[in-house]
């Protein structure tokens, strides 16, 4: 099993076939990635695999958390956001990737 790394890609690069080559014209950039249990990364894709496993950088992590005031019963949200240098994501907690905005 090998992870696909930015500094492999080639000429012709940008086509899409399947799923994972979306992924892979991501490689080196700046990714959106939301996660099971209401956590989101915001940051470099250095690496990924075929299970979605993926080594960033500079990664912004930001953290929901939903509770209930016992008094009012309202909904409170609150975020938490860190800051990570590296960070290795695994690839079942993973929901979604986006891409970063391109522009044609």
């Amino acid at each position: 099993e090998t992870m696909a790394a930015g500094s492999q890609q080639g000429g012709a690069t940008s086509v899409v076939e399947e799923p994972l080559d979306l992924i892979r014209l991501s490689l080196d950039e700046r990714i959106y990635v939301k996660l099971r249990h209401d956590r989101e990364l915001r940051g470099k894709l250095h690496a990924f695999d075929q299970h979605l496993n993926m080594v960033m950088g500079d990664v912004e992590e930001t953290i929901t958390t939903y509770d209930i005031d016992e008094e009012t019963y309202e909904e409170i949200i609150k975020t938490t956001k860190r800051q990570v240098e590296m960070l290795f994501v695994r690839g079942d907690a993973v929901i979604l990737v986006s891409p970063p905005l391109r522009t044609t």
